[in-house]
C-alpha cells in the first residue's frame, strides 16, 4: 500500500512542475534558515554543560547598593572561599580565578601575547571537567609559581619540545614559572577562557584578609543534594559577621547603621549554567547573551518556517479545482476519504524531504559566511550526535503534515458527483483562507522589516552619538605598566615622532574601567559615595578633550593638585552639590586616616560604558609615576600613516626589552561593545530577506494561478476597451488590500516588540511612524512587484485568444 502511495504520489507530482518548484525552493530556504538559526540557538544554550559537575558549581555574585549607586558584579574577596569551605558545611570545594587582560609570556628570547591567561586554585581541575593531558590534577597547581598550558599555548610556545618542567617568564614577575601540567583546549562554549593557567598561590594577594577588596572570582561545588537557598542564607550571615569589623574600621560605622541609610551589601549563588545567559552581570572574560536575542532568533526560525508552510497551503488549495477531476474519478473508482488523505499527505512529506536533502546542502555552503557574520564557529555534522538524523527525518515529516493537512482534508472532501458534472469550482470560503494566509505572511515579513529597520537605527545612533570626548584617532596601548617607573620618558620620546599630538597615561580609559571605589565626604561623613575611579595624569583631559565645565584640570604647575580630584557632572547632580568646587572627597585608608582630596573641577559627562547604561558618578584621581599599570592613549594627527605607528612601536620595543605592543583604537573599540547588537540586526535582515523571498515565491504561485483563472474575463475586458493599466490595477487590487490589512495586524505588535528591545538601551531612539510606514511600503513594492510581471503578461495577450482559452 505504502508503494503505491508513493507511485501515486511521484505520478502527482510529476504533473505540476511549477508548482512542485515553487514549493521545494521555499520550504528549501525556510528549513535552511530554521537550521541555522537552531544551529546557533544549541551553541548559546550549550555553554558550560560539559562540566560534569555543571549543576553543582556555582560562581559567587557580589550584589548590592552604596548610595544612589548599584552594583551587581562577579567580583569577590581573597578568604570568602575558604570560610565557607570551613563554616558551611554543604560546600565541598572552593576555587578563586583571576583573570589578566593581556601578558607576555617568554622562552628564552621568544615573547608572546597571552590574552587567556588566569590564576587560579589547585581544585580547578577537580571542579571544572578541562581533562588534563600530563600532570596529577591534584598538585599541577599547588605550589607558587607553577603554570598549566593547553595544548594549543603549548605547541606555540614549545612546538614539538616537551614542556613539562620547562621554565617561563610571566610579565614582569622576576621568579621564572614551571610548566606542571598540559590540558585540553577549554571549549569555546565555555563562560571563562584560559590558555594558561597559573597557581592562585603566586598571587601576593592569595592569602589577603581584606573582606572589602573585591577582585576575584569565586566558584564553589556543593555537595550533592545540597539546599542552594541554605547556602545563600549561610553566606549572607558570614559576610554581616567579617565585614562588620572593616566597615566599622574604614567608615567609621556599624554594619547596622550603613544599611539603615539605605546601603546595601550581599553576596548571592548564580549557577554555573546561567552565568552566559544573564547579561546582568558584567565583568566576566566572555560577554553573556541576552536571552531576549534568543526568543528573537528562535521565534524568527518558526515564522520563517510558517511562512513557507503557507506557500505550500496557498499553492496547493489553489490548484484545488485543477485537481478536482482526479479526486471524483479514485472516488468512483472505490478509492476512500482516508486513502485520499494519506496519498495528500504522502506527497507533501515527499515534498519536504526533498526541500530537506536541499536545505542540508544550503547550510553546508552557507555556514562559513554565517559563522563569519557571527564571529562564532559553529559546526554542522550530521553524524557528530546519533539523534540527529532521526531529528531532522522527523521534523521533515511534522513540517509536512503542518503544511499539507487542509490542503489533504479539503481536496479528499470533493463529491464525485459535483466533480464529473463539472460543478466544482475555487470555493469562497478556500478563497478567504488564502488571503487569510497571505495577510498572514505579509505580517510577518513586515514585523521582521520594519524590526530591522529599528535595530539599524538604534546600532547607527549608538555608534554616531557624541560621547563627551573625541573618540576619534585616539590610540590606546595596553599594559602600560610594562613601562615600569619610566612613563614621563616614554611620553616624551612619543611625542617626538611626527603624527602624534599628544599622549597621557591613565589606569582606565572609556570602556575599560578598573575601580568602583567608596569614598566620604568632608562634612558628610556619615554618607558613603560610590564612583567609578581613574587615576590619570597632567594630560589626559587634552588627550580626550573632554571639556571642563567648571574649574580646571590637573595642572603640572600646581603641587598641591596631587591630593586632587576632578568629578562629572553625574557625580555632582546625584550627590546634591551645590558648590563641587568646595567640597572635599575622603578616600578610605587601611591606617584609619582618610586621603582628603578637595575637588578642583567637573568635567562634562561622557560615557565610560556603553549606552547600555546611564553615566554614572565618576572620579578623576591624580596618576603619579609610581601608579605604572594601565594604558597609554595617543591623540594622533587625522593624517597619520603607517611610519606613525612603526615608530611608536620602535620606542615601546626599546623601553620594553622588545615585547610586542598591543594597541587599539577607542573608536573601534567602542564599536565592539555593541558586537551583539549589530550582529543581531545583520542576522535579522538576513533573514528578513530570505522571508520576503519565501513569500514573494507563494504569492508569485498565486498570482500565476489567479490570473490563469481569469483568462477569459481579462480577454472580454479587453475586448470591452479596459487598459491594460486598468487590468493591472484591477488584479492587483486585492493584493493591495491583502498587504494594507497585513500592515494593520503587524504595527501594533512591532510596536509592543519594539519597544521591549529599546529599554535594553538607556539611549535610545524614539519610534518614528516613517519607520512603521517605510515597512508599509517596501512590503507593497515587493508585493506589486512580484505580481506584475504576471499579470501584465496576461493583460498584454490578444482578446481573441483569452477567449478560445481553456
Amino acid at each position: 500500500m505504502f508503494k503505491n502511495l508513493l507511485n501515486h504520489s511521484f505520478r502527482a507530482l510529476n504533473r505540476q512542475k511549477a508548482y512542485v518548484f515553487l514549493n521545494i525552493i521555499g520550504l528549501s530556504i525556510g528549513i535552511a534558515c530554521s537550521l541555522l538559526i537552531a544551529l546557533f540557538l544549541i551553541s548559546e544554550l550549550s555553554y558550560d554543560r560539559f562540566h560534569k559537575n555543571k549543576h553543582r558549581i556555582y560562581r559567587v555574585i557580589l550584589e548590592g547598593k552604596i548610595g544612589e549607586q548599584e552594583i551587581r558584579a562577579p567580583y569577590t574577596c581573597s578568604p570568602l572561599g575558604s570560610a565557607l569551605l570551613n563554616e558551611v558545611p554543604e560546600v565541598e570545594a572552593f576555587n578563586r580565578m583571576n583573570a589578566w587582560d593581556e601578558i607576555i609570556i617568554k622562552n628564552y628570547d621568544q615573547s608572546f601575547t597571552e590574552d587567556a591567561f588566569i590564576e587560579s586554585d589547585s581544585t580547578f581541575f577537580e571542579i571544572f571537567s578541562v581533562p588534563l593531558i600530563h600532570g596529577d590534577k591534584k598538585t599541577v597547581l599547588n605550589e607558587p609559581h607553577t603554570l598549566v598550558l593547553s595544548e594549543s599555548a603549548a605547541s606555540r610556545i614549545f612546538g614539538k619540545t616537551d614542556p613539562i618542567d620547562k621554565m617561563l617568564k610571566v610579565g614582569r614577575d622576576t621568579v621564572l614559572y614551571r610548566v606542571t601540567g598540559i590540558m585540553k583546549d577549554i571549549p569555546k562554549n565555555s563562560h571563562f577562557r584560559a590558555n594558561i593557567i597559573a597557581s592562585f598561590m603566586t598571587n601576593p594577594r592569595a592569602n589577603d584578609p581584606m573582606w572589602l577588596s573585591n577582585s576575584f572570582f569565586t566558584y564553589l561545588l556543593l555537595k550533592q543534594n545540597a539546599e542552594v537557598s541554605q547556602v545563600g542564607i549561610k553566606l549572607k550571615e558570614i559576610l554581616k559577621k567579617y565585614i562588620g569589623p572593616e566597615v566599622q574600621r574604614f567608615l567609621g560605622v556599624s554594619v547596622e547603621d550603613f544599611e539603615a541609610k539605605g546601603n546595601r551589601y550581599s553576596m548571592f549563588l548564580q549557577a554555573l549554567t546561567d552565568i552566559h545567559l544573564d547579561p546582568t552581570i558584567e565583568g566576566g572574560q566572555v560577554a553573556a547573551m541576552d536571552p531576549k536575542y534568543l526568543w528573537i532568533f528562535g521565534s524568527i526560525a518558526v515564522l520563517i518556517i510558517i511562512i513557507a508552510s503557507i506557500n505550500f497551503m496557498n499553492l496547493a488549495t489553489a490548484q484545488a479545482s485543477g485537481r478536482a477531476k482526479e479526486v471524483g474519478m479514485k472516488k468512483v473508482t472505490g478509492s476512500s476519504k482516508r486513502l485520499l488523505i494519506s496519498q495528500f499527505l504522502t506527497e507533501s512529506v515527499m515534498l519536504t524531504f526533498f526541500s530537506l536533502i536541499i536545505s542540508l546542502i544550503i547550510v553546508k555552503l552557507s555556514l562559513p559566511y554565517f559563522n563569519n557574520l557571527l564571529g562564532s564557529q559553529l559546526q554542522f555534522n550530521l553524524t557528530s550526535k546519533w539523534f540527529i538524523i532521526p531529528v531532522l527525518l522527523i521534523l521533515a515529516i511534522v513540517i509536512g503534515i503542518f503544511a499539507g493537512s487542509y490542503p489533504a482534508f479539503y481536496l479528499s472532501s470533493f463529491q464525485p458527483v459535483n466533480v464529473l458534472k463539472g460543478k466544482v469550482k475555487d470555493s469562497s470560503k478556500n478563497g478567504h483562507l488564502r488571503s487569510l494566509l497571505v495577510i498572514l505572511q505579509f505580517s510577518i515579513s513586515i514585523t521582521l522589516i520594519v524590526g530591522t529597520l529599528i535595530m539599524f537605527r538604534q546600532i547607527s545612533f549608538m555608534l554616531n552619538r557624541d560621547l563627551g570626548f573625541d573618540k576619534k584617532e585616539l590610540m590606546v596601548i595596553s599594559r602600560a605598566g610594562t613601562i615600569e617607573n619610566h612613563v614621563n620618558a616614554f611620553k616624551e620620546e612619543i611625542l617626538k615622532i611626527s603624527g602624534v599630538v599628544s599622549i597621557a597615561s591613565s589606569t582606565a580609559i572609556p570602556g575599560h574601567n578598573n575601580n568602583n571605589n567608596g569614598y566620604m565626604m568632608k562634612g558628610r561623613q556619615e554618607e558613603t559615595f560610590l564612583l567609578q575611579t581613574n587615576w590619570v595624569d597632567y594630560d589626559f583631559f587634552e588627550t580626550y578633550r573632554m571639556k571642563i565645565n567648571t574649574g580646571r584640570g590637573f595642572n603640572q604647575e600646581q603641587s598641591t593638585d596631587a591630593e586632587a580630584c576632578v568629578i562629572n557632572s553625574s557625580a555632582v547632580q546625584q550627590f546634591g552639590l551645590n558648590e563641587p568646587l568646595a567640597d572635599i572627597f575622603m578616600a578610605p585608608a587601611d591606617s584609619g586616616k582618610s586621603t582628603e582630596m578637595p575637588v578642583i573641577g567637573v568635567v562634562g559627562d561622557f560615557n565610560f560604558e556603553s549606552l547600555h547604561s546611564a553615566i554614572g558618578p565618576y572620579i578623576f584621581r591624580f596618576k603619579n609615576e609610581n601608579i605604572n599599570f594601565g594604558y597609554f592613549s595617543i591623540r594622533l594627527n587625522p593624517t597619520f600613516s603607517e611610519k606613525t605607528i612603526k615608530a611608536i612601536e620602535a620606542v615601546w620595543k626599546n623601553y620594553t626589552s622588545n615585547d610586542p605592543m598591543k594597541y587599539f583604537f577607542i573608536d573601534e573599540d567602542f564599536n565592539r561593545m555593541y558586537t551583539q547588537e549589530k550582529q543581531s540586526s545583520s542576522l535579522a535582515l538576513l533573514f528578513s530577506v530570505l522571508a520576503i523571498i519565501i513569500a514573494s515565491l507563494g504569492l508569485f504561485g498565486l498570482t500565476s494561478y489567479t490570473v490563469q483563472q481569469r483568462t477569459k474575463e481579462i480577454g472580454i475586458r479587453k475586448t470591452m476597451g479596459a487598459s491594460t493599466t486598468e487590468i493591472f490595477l484591477l488584479i492587483s487590487k486585492e493584493i493591495l488590500i491583502l498587504v494594507s490589512l497585513a500592515t494593520l495586524i503587524a504595527w501594533p505588535l512591532l510596536y509592543y516588540i519594539a519597544d521591549k528591545w529599546l529599554q535594553n538601551f538607556y539611549y535610545r531612539i524614539n519610534m518614528r511612524i516613517w519607520d512603521f510606514l517605510i515597512g508599509f511600503l517596501i512590503a507593497l513594492i515587493i508585493a506589486v512587484i512580484t505580481i506584475s510581471y504576471q499579470t501584465i503578461r496576461t493583460a498584454r495577450i490578444n482578446p481573441a485568444l483569452s477567449l478560445r482559452y481553456e
